[in-house]
Order: structure tokens, then sequence, then C-alpha cells
């Protein structure tokens, strides 16, 4: 699902800010922009990420701005450099060689010069982490929000389905009477009304209406229906679960449509199967 979260602390001296982003993936594909001083809690952060979202293309960004610029001066190792220097000078001398910077020399030696690193205490990590699970808070309930939103959609849809049931119910006592004045007319201009055998008519016609039963078409498909408005209602993820229910619905929407054999029954069905798009699209963005 997509989902926004955001969160910001300011001490006064630095302001924390954490953002969390995510996009519809089928899996949990995890994206961390972090500060170079928080790398050693890239682990703890995507621990937990990974057990707060289920799926999702997540980008999770940490941004620091300090009050002040603090410009940490660069260290020097005075013994080792006396050691490099004193080195070089000696080699100089056995070798005669006159000139030549030797302290500039030493001072590109390695470990003269050390640079010392940020790091992060555990007191600042603690409010980094507060305002983590606090952007984390505001992620989920964005997705909250749309899930009730995307529920209320699809709950509408099925409902419509269930609507141009009610609807086939109505148009399929119809379809009797206008098959067999269908036939009829047929076999009249085909062979004349007078050599028509009106029993073995009557018996092809059942047989032919009784292909053309939907009953267990309609009571598979209101079942279906009514499981995914009960799956709906489950607290846990049941996207996958919803997206199956869904199939079987369209499996019963496409059996209903082939044996319609009438006009208005197919416009109903055609009505199904729209709403039934629209709400595998949804599923798309349900956990």
């Amino acid at each position: 699902m997509t989902g926004y979260g955001i969160a910001s602390y300011d001490s006064g001296k630095t302001k924390y800010t954490v953002e969390i982003k995510s996009l519809n993936s089928k899996f949990l594909e995890l994206s961390l922009r972090l500060p170079k001083i928080f790398s050693e809690k890239e682990f703890q952060l995507r621990n937990d990420c990974s057990k707060q979202i289920d799926r999702g293309k997540v980008n999770l960004s940490i941004n620091v701005e300090q009050a002040t610029s603090n410009v940490k001066a660069a260290g020097i190792d005075r013994e080792l450099l006396k050691h490099y220097y004193n080195q070089l000078k000696s080699v100089s001398d056995e070798l005669n060689e006159q000139g030549g910077n030797l302290l500039q020399l030493a001072l590109g030696l390695p470990e003269v010069v050390k640079y010392e690193e940020d790091t992060v205490s555990e007191d600042e990590w603690k409010l980094v982490e507060k305002t983590f699970q606090q952007a984390m808070a505001n992620f989920q309930k964005f997705r909250s929000d749309e899930g009730n939103v995307l529920e209320a959609d699809v709950k509408m849809r099925i409902g419509i389905i269930l609507k141009n049931l009610e609807l086939v119910e109505v148009e399929e006592p119809k379809r009797v009477p206008a098959i067999r004045e269908r036939l009829n007319q047929f076999l009249s201009e085909a062979v004349g009304a007078e050599n028509i055998d009106k029993n073995r008519f009557e018996q092809e016609l059942i047989y032919y209406i009784d292909k053309l039963d939907i009953t267990e078409e309609k009571t598979r498909l209101k079942a279906h229906c009514d499981y995914f408005i009960e799956t709906l209602k489950n607290a846990d993820a049941n996207g996958k679960k919803l997206g199956f229910i869904s199939q079987e619905i369209g499996r019963e929407i496409n059996t209903l449509g082939s044996k319609a054999n009438d006009a208005n029954m197919q416009k109903l069905v055609v009505g199904m199967k729209e709403e039934l798009e629209k709400i595998k699209e949804q599923l798309l963005n349900v956990l």
C-alpha cells in the first residue's frame, strides 16, 4: 500500500527528521538513506521496519540539521611524526641528499594525521529512535486511513454485484417464454407449424432450458460475495485471500454470462464484471 509518515525532533542544537514513504509492491523492498553517524544502526532500523511493514517499496530517510556548524580539526600524532621525520632525515643524510621537504613527506605517511570520526551517543540515538517510532505511527495511520477508504469502496462494489444478482433473478423467469417463442417461431418457419411434434418440442425445450439453468451459479456467487465481506472484516492481512475469492466470484459471473441467453441478463452480467475488475484493481493495494 502507499503510505507516508514524517516526524521531527528539535533539541535546539540539533534537529532530527525521519521520513517514511511507500509505494505498492508484492514484497517488502526497503531502502534506507542515513547519515554516516547512524550507519551502524541500519540493521536495527531494517529489523524494526520489517516487523511493522508487510510489503511495499519503502523508503526511509533520516536527516540531521545542526543549528551551528561544528568544524572538527584533524589531530596530529606528534610522536609518530617525529619518528617518521627522523627516519627520513637519517636516510637523507646517509644518501647525502640535500633539500626536500621532509616534514611534508612525514605528514603524508600513514596514521600521522587523524580525523575524529562522528559517533552517535546512546542518548542521541534514543531521541532519533523515538522520532522514528513517531514517523512509523504516522505512516501506519496513513495506511490505515487509506485501507478504510478501500474497504468502503470494495464493499460498495460487492453490493452492486449482489444487487445485479437480484435483478438477474427478476429477469430469469422471463427467459423460458421468450425461448419457447423463439424456438417455436424458428420451427414454424423451417418446417411449418402443422408439422411440429408438440410432445417432442416440449421434451427438447425442457432439455434446453435445463442446460441454461443458473440456480447453482447464483447460489455460489452469493456465497462467495458473503465470504468476501466476512474476510474483509478480519484483522489479519488477507489481500491474497481476497484475491482468490475474487477469482471465484469472476468464475461464477462468467458462467452466468455464458448461460444467460438473454440481453437484459447479459447487461447485468457485464455490470458485475465491470465492478469486479475495479475490485481486483483495489485489491492490489490491500495487504
